[in-house]
């Protein structure tokens, strides 16, 4: 059998393979297919008496999106790459091969990159990963940065930018950033790393897209873009959404819809990054600059700016904001292996987003907040909210097997496993 006889054949039987998976109508008079059986899922025990810390983060936000370019500085060249705001996680990878592409524009094999959170550590990967001599400059390390306080997760279009501030060459930027990041982090996925692919559920009584009002979590700015104005089709978190009915899932609404998620744990993630970089020959040096002309005494002909909202005072970036977010963390429990949220029966909303350091609940978007103090009124209202959700939920009966989180089953064509060499 030749190849093209092959792919044809077993494009056939691939397709064939989904047929059961695809929702028909039942011809008029013909018996009603069977609802699925409910799945089942651990109770989360939400409780003030859980909780064992509370966090904030600072977004840094800029409306026209980020930074990332190349720019001379006297006799070094300065690229920054900064001002990712929630998405910081999910674009660093995609973000740090651009920075590696204008670094081998200069000719010179030297980096120093300023910053340690997740765009700074991606990036200096991406570096040595192309040969570069990479020394890392911060005043502070994992588990003190910004990225630290982050969900963390595959979400790059988070109060990231204003679709009004957009523009094509932006736009092509991103895309690039997020089409290459999602590769990598799924070729990450481990528990060395601290990545994971988990079921996300939405709670609702409208499962259409777009109209659950299952809120966002606090004060963002006006027009912000989101997945729908921003991604391709195949980036959309929803593209593989499935609507669960009355009867079929455990939550205090009538539909629930489920997605699979690529998920981040931040301390496990950063510190990895920091392991493989000190490995592969890098140095962290503990240094805080003050003006760009501080940058001028390094040796390293190169300098990558990657300090977020460091950005605001170090370059003069005025339009950087922050967004304040907050996080509250329970105990650990690690038989609960879904990430959950909604609208709860007061009207309220939760989330929920378990890791191995504790169930984190609740989430905060306030645009404009420097303040790194936890909001006790924000503290209160999140945990009461997952108390009110998850105590409505439907326990599982006991001695049912509880439903495991899963990658998601989309067929990949035949055609993807061949290379343009096979």
């Amino acid at each position: 059998m030749d190849r093209r006889t092959f792919l044809k054949s077993s494009g056939v039987a691939l397709a064939g393979f989904g047929v059961g998976a695809c929702a028909t109508t039942p011809p008029r008079g013909a018996l009603a297919v069977p609802r699925r059986a409910p799945i089942n899922l651990a109770p989360v025990r939400a409780s003030f008496d859980r909780v064992i810390r509370t966090t904030v983060g600072l977004r840094p936000h800029r409306d026209s999106g980020f930074v990332l370019r190349a720019e001379k500085l006297d006799a070094k060249t300065l690229i920054h790459n900064y001002g990712h705001a929630g998405a910081g996680m999910s674009l660093g990878w995609g973000c740090g091969v651009m920075v590696a592409e204008f670094a081998q524009d200069t000719g010179q094999r030297r980096v120093a990159v300023i910053g340690c959170g997740s765009p700074g550590l991606t990036t200096a990967r991406q570096l040595q990963r192309r040969g570069f001599d990479v020394t890392i400059y911060a005043a502070t390390v994992p588990p003190d940065t910004t990225s630290n306080m982050s969900l963390a997760g595959f979400t790059p279009t988070t109060a990231l930018v204003n679709n009004d501030r957009r523009t094509p060459a932006w736009d092509a930027q991103f895309v690039r950033a997020a089409e290459m990041s999602y590769r990598q982090l799924q070729l990450m996925v481990s528990q060395n790393y601290g990545v994971y692919w988990i079921d996300s559920y939405n709670a609702t009584d409208n499962p259409m897209p777009g109209q659950s009002g299952g809120g966002r979590g606090g004060r963002g700015g006006g027009g912000d873009a989101f997945d729908a104005d921003l991604l391709p089709e195949h980036l959309r978190p929803n593209r593989n959404r499935e609507v669960l009915g009355p009867g079929e899932h455990p939550f205090p609404t009538k539909y629930a819809v489920r997605t699979p998620a690529l998920s981040i744990e931040p301390s496990i993630y950063l510190d990895a990054l920091v392991r493989d970089f000190l490995m592969f020959g890098g140095k962290i040096v503990i240094r805080k600059f003050d003006t760009p002309r501080d940058l001028m005494s390094l040796a390293e002909p190169v300098v990558v700016n990657c300090t977020g909202l460091g950005s605001f005072t170090l370059f003069d970036d005025k339009e950087l904001v922050p967004i304040k977010g907050q996080l509250t963390v329970m105990v650990p429990q690690p038989e609960v292996n879904y990430r959950a949220g909604g609208r709860t029966p007061s009207g309220g909303n939760a989330s929920m987003n378990p890791r191995s350091d504790g169930i984190v609940v609740g989430n905060l978007q306030d645009r404009g907040n420097w303040s790194l103090e936890p909001d006790e009124e924000v503290r209160q209202r999140n945990v009461q909210a997952a108390i009110e959700f998850f105590s409505a939920m439907r326990p599982p009966a006991p001695g049912a097997r509880l439903t495991r989180s899963a990658p998601p089953q989309t067929t990949p064509s035949v055609q993807s496993f061949f290379d343009a060499q096979s």
